[in-house]
């Protein structure tokens, strides 16, 4: 079958990084998912990242208790870049050359976000892996997932999430959730599926930009779903 996408994003939520007990690191997930993107390395797909902070801390909850809304945000930003860090030592454990580049320059610990220099890391055959969101508060990392898909001229996003692709409902409450195997962005939208906000579908519509929907945890299924044959929703079209 001829392949169908070359240069690839995966987002990775930072709550995909907990375990069922919430710590915040679970070494068991990070390497199963680190082992996931060596392998669709090995298949010589070009591969960047956008890691979320969630599992250290969110903006949006942190602005609820109290702390100013731009300052909760550059907080969340920081999550990334540890997260970033972690995801980085373990690809490179496993053999896998990796790049982090933050949207926040902090030279000590990761490259600046330099769209040139990640595109030449992605042609080296290294998994770049960008942190601190946009750079900017307001913006979620899935924007940011979007905006630097965008920018590296990605053929996809494939989205890792809890579950295999986009449901009615939360299927682990609702067991008459059903599953959409397709969508189109306005379908997103309109029903509040909540896949992404909708600053990052809006900007993904505008750039043709097919996300795909899968479960993380699901170990090779990144693989499969290159391949076409893996369990996810796909959202794309009008």
């Amino acid at each position: 079958m001829e392949r169908k996408y070359n240069r690839i994003l995966i987002k990775i939520s930072g709550e995909a990084l907990m375990n069922e007990q919430r710590y915040v690191h679970d070494i068991d997930i990070i390497s199963q998912i680190c082992e996931d993107v060596k392998k669709v390395q090995s298949l010589g797909y070009q591969i960047c990242v956008v890691i979320g902070g969630g599992n250290i801390c969110r903006g949006a909850t942190a602005a609820a208790i109290g702390i100013e809304r731009a300052s909760a945000d550059y907080m969340g930003m920081l999550a990334t870049v540890i997260n970033a860090i972690a995801l980085q030592s373990k690809l490179e454990n496993l053999g896998v050359f990796t790049r982090v580049q933050s949207a926040i320059p902090m030279m000590t610990v990761a490259e600046p976000y330099i769209r040139r220099r990640a595109i030449r890391h992605m042609e080296k055959n290294r998994v770049v892996i960008f942190a601190a969101g946009t750079g900017n508060p307001f913006f979620t990392t899935d924007t940011a997932a979007v905006l630097r898909a965008t920018e590296m001229n990605c053929d996809a996003i494939l989205k890792g999430t809890n579950v295999d692709g986009v449901y009615s409902a939360d299927p682990k409450l609702d067991k008459n959730a059903v599953k959409h195997q397709t969508l189109t962005y306005k379908d997103v939208i309109l029903n509040d599926l909540g896949v992404m906000d909708t600053t990052a579908i809006t900007l993904a519509m505008d750039n043709k930009m097919p996300i795909l929907v899968f479960d993380i945890h699901s170990p090779g299924e990144i693989v499969k779903v290159l391949d076409q044959n893996g369990k996810y929703s796909i959202i794309h079209g009008y």
